[in-house]
């Protein structure tokens, strides 16, 4: 028969786990077998998505809903894992908000949604695509894969980036590049910003165009390019030290806007940038 003492140890321990459940009662957790090129989608109506490299070959999502109108419903098939959202009909966005922390083999493909994030994603070998409206987007020490992002007026922050195939689709929203390079990498904006610090790497292709928005590249001195920058209304300048080169396009093309064409070091990498009324500036880091 059990003492008093050994009664009152195990209401104690009783007590203890139903606080830990009570401080957050919904909180659900989903965990999965996974390979290193699985491809896991997280689709979120409103709320936060995190996504950092597992230690294990698992995918493990923690989802935490902000109310009952809101379900988490998970499921695998093959190497493919879906986590979705599913909100009741009128609930509204603070409502259906649901935070994630998502933890996934450092080469799975990653697919993010959500309305308002904001989303981040970082240290992870393979492909990334990142879809929003208006959430904050964060990517950061991302190596080898394709970067997709589309938003309509939500910032883009992409830092270390290193040899990515990178696609930036924004309407309104600002793009800040840190240290991101690549075969390819390409950024459009209509109205927002486009700020690009980093070398260009090398043999990469970069396109930079917003229509209304300034496109500023800090490059170091040492940086090895090739460069043709035209805004057809708004200003461009540059304290960059270029080798001019004959222009491809005729030159009267150019005189009808304000452009500059020129070469840095072996010319290793073609940099375009295009804007209609921005200002475009190139300077040295």
């Amino acid at each position: 028969m059990p003492t008093k003492q050994q009664v009152g140890q195990v209401v104690v321990v009783l007590a203890a786990c139903t606080a830990v459940f009570a401080a957050d009662p919904a909180r659900k957790e989903f965990r999965y077998p996974a390979g290193a090129r699985s491809s896991v989608f997280i689709l979120n109506q409103f709320g936060p998505i995190t996504v950092k490299p597992s230690s294990s070959d698992q995918v493990v999502v923690v989802a935490i809903p902000h109310s009952d109108k809101v379900q988490i419903q998970g499921a695998q098939n093959g190497d493919r894992v879906v986590i979705k959202s599913q909100l009741l009909p009128g609930t509204a966005p603070a409502a259906g908000r649901v935070d994630y922390e998502v933890e996934v083999p450092s080469g799975a493909s990653v697919t993010l949604h959500s309305a308002d994030g904001p989303l981040r994603a970082e240290q992870l070998e393979g492909d990334v695509t990142v879809e929003s409206d208006t959430a904050e987007v964060n990517l950061r020490d991302l190596a080898g894969g394709h970067v997709h992002v589309n938003t309509l007026n939500g910032p883009v922050i992409l830092t270390n980036i290193n040899n990515g195939h990178v696609e930036i689709t924004s309407v309104a929203g600002d793009v800040t590049m840190n240290s991101v390079t690549g075969p390819f990498v390409e950024v459009t904006s209509a109205k927002g910003r486009i700020n690009y610090s980093g070398d260009f790497g090398y043999t990469g292709n970069y396109k930079l165009t917003s229509h209304t928005g300034d496109i500023e590249a800090v490059v170091p001195a040492y940086a090895s390019f090739d460069v043709s920058a035209k805004s057809v209304r708004g200003d461009v300048e540059n304290d960059f030290p270029l080798t001019a080169r004959p222009t491809a396009t005729s030159p009267s093309a150019f005189q009808r806007g304000r452009s500059f064409v020129g070469s840095a070091g072996k010319a290793a990498s073609s940099v375009i940038i295009r804007t209609f009324s921005g200002k475009i500036r190139l300077k040295t880091r």
